[in-house]
């Protein structure tokens, strides 16, 4: 029996699936928006949201610690995690409140259980069944999109027992109130390297692991160099290409068993091996997509290495009239990916039903920008050096330092750098990277320049308040043709 028929039913709601139930409903379309846990799906409850709040508490221990004295503010600092996480817990709580705020004010339907697609067709539309705690239920949708994300991944040889041996999702649980003593982090990416700062900063030995010869090893070879010196001036212990062969809960934590990553795999058995041992330990290696139980092998949906095919213009499935975003396609798997692809989704779903204000549209992640919450903060956009020089493309850089700025200095804020990259035959600035004091934010403004085809001289006639961060771009943009005001040099770029 089938109980409502909606225009369009998404599965998931984290920041791709919530996001188009918002988008749909502006644009007068009936939304069933369907989620098995919590709305804001891992982004606000489990990952982004959470893991920045600890990152603002850290931030602040960490300009009192080094600013403290010089800035007039003597005091004996002493840290407490547990206020931390309640302060998280309680930002995570506003933020789901109020995406369910609005979904009630755009009259989406909110089903709060297991969504799973099973059976119809674009002509007749979809049936989905839903599981929740008051049962089952049946409704109808002219289109689906999928948008269920994604879950860390687990290894078996890794032994996580979500107690000892813990995921990203598990440290960030609203009672993981304690700090360790000590922390072994599996991985040096993204996620690693935000949570070793964060603890080493309310004093837990941090080390980490990392398979991989650098740490964020897609990032410029001068934004990893300064990372690994602030690693090591804030006592992370920092193990690069170690191949983690077990994880183990012991008597009094955990050990790590690892070898040197360039062993030959039947050699590992003879190699000597190296032990580390801790209080807890993370593992941060990646995450599954969430495609299980959603019916796509009976609709005949193609998944390609656990992730949902999509014919990557328009986001939809093989399956006439089922989309998907986000984490479970596979692609880049960043929030505000997930966002923008729901944007995608909901023109080409809406104007395939017709009778909406929406003309269909195709995707372009040339212009996506990436952030990494450690301290400092690191942002970056557009191609790196190494593969400017692969494409053949001749570029000149502009680079400046924060210690050259004066709402830098004034901020104590003086660590890191901003390069911004364009290419020589045009001046179109073709990516940047930054280390530093709001460096993410900093980003923005570059991918706005670069999404619509500006050059280093365009950013370099916009006028810049004074004094602000943001001074940073305007100077290293005019450093790419050596006209920085604030740097010496000559022009070697006009």
């Amino acid at each position: 029996m089938i109980n409502e028929v909606y225009d369009l039913a998404i599965i998931g709601a984290g920041p791709g699936g919530y996001h188009a139930a918002i988008r749909a409903a502006q644009y007068g379309a009936k939304v069933a928006l369907i989620e098995k846990e919590s709305l804001g799906g891992t982004c606000l409850n489990v990952g982004c949201i959470p893991t920045k709040a600890l990152y603002a508490s850290t931030k602040l221990i960490q300009q009192i610690r080094e600013h403290g004295e010089e800035f007039g503010v003597s005091c004996e600092l002493k840290t407490n995690f547990s206020n931390a996480v309640e302060r998280k817990n309680r930002i995570v709580r506003e933020l789901v409140d109020g995406i369910a705020g609005l979904q009630k004010s755009w009259k989406n339907d909110v089903f709060n259980g297991f969504g799973k697609i099973i059976g119809g067709d674009i002509n007749n539309g979809f049936d989905l069944a839903i599981e929740g705690d008051n049962g089952e239920k049946t409704i109808r949708a002219k289109r689906v999109i999928i948008a269920t994300g994604s879950f860390p991944k687990l290894i078996p040889s890794f032994n996580i027992d979500h107690q000892k041996i813990l995921t990203s999702s598990d440290i960030l649980h609203p009672d993981f109130k304690e700090i360790p003593k000590s922390l072994l982090i599996i991985g040096a990416g993204v996620i690693g390297c935000e949570f070793a700062n964060i603890f080493a900063t309310f004093g837990s030995k941090v080390t980490v692991l990392e398979y991989l010869p650098l740490p964020i090893a897609t990032e410029e070879p001068m934004i990893i160099r300064a990372i690994m010196n602030k690693f090591e001036k804030s006592e992370i212990d920092l193990h690069i290409s170690q191949n983690v062969l077990s994880i183990e809960k012991t008597a009094n934590g955990v050990k790590a068993t690892t070898c040197p990553a360039n062993i030959p795999k039947d050699e590992i058995e003879s190699i000597e091996k190296k032990v580390f041992e801790a209080d807890y330990c993370l593992v941060s290696i990646g995450r599954e997509k969430e495609i299980f139980n959603l019916g796509l092998e009976k609709l005949g949906i193609e998944t390609v290495r656990g992730a949902i095919n999509v014919n990557p213009d328009t986001l939809e499935t093989y399956v006439k009239g089922i989309y998907a975003i986000g984490d479970v396609t596979g692609g880049l798997m960043l929030a505000h990916v997930a966002s923008y692809e729901g944007n995608v989704a909901i023109a080409n779903a809406l104007s395939s039903i017709g009778g909406f204000p929406i003309k269909p549209a195709t995707t372009d992640y040339s212009v996506v920008p990436a952030t990494i919450f450690t301290s400092p903060n690191i942002g970056s956009v557009g191609i790196r050096r190494a593969e400017a020089k692969e494409k053949n493309i001749s570029v000149a850089m502009g680079r400046f330092t924060y210690s050259s700025l004066g709402k830098a200095k004034c901020m104590g804020e003086e660590e890191g750098f901003i390069m911004i990259l364009a290419n020589k035959e045009n001046g179109k600035i073709i990516g940047a990277s930054c280390i530093g004091a709001e460096a993410p934010e900093l980003i923005a403004e570059i991918a706005l320049a670069m999404k619509y085809g500006l050059t280093a001289h365009d950013i370099g006639s916009v006028i810049h308040s004074h004094p602000t961060i943001s001074e940073m771009v305007l100077e290293g943009a005019e450093d790419v043709f050596g006209m920085a005001i604030h740097r010496r040099g000559r022009p070697r770029f006009v």
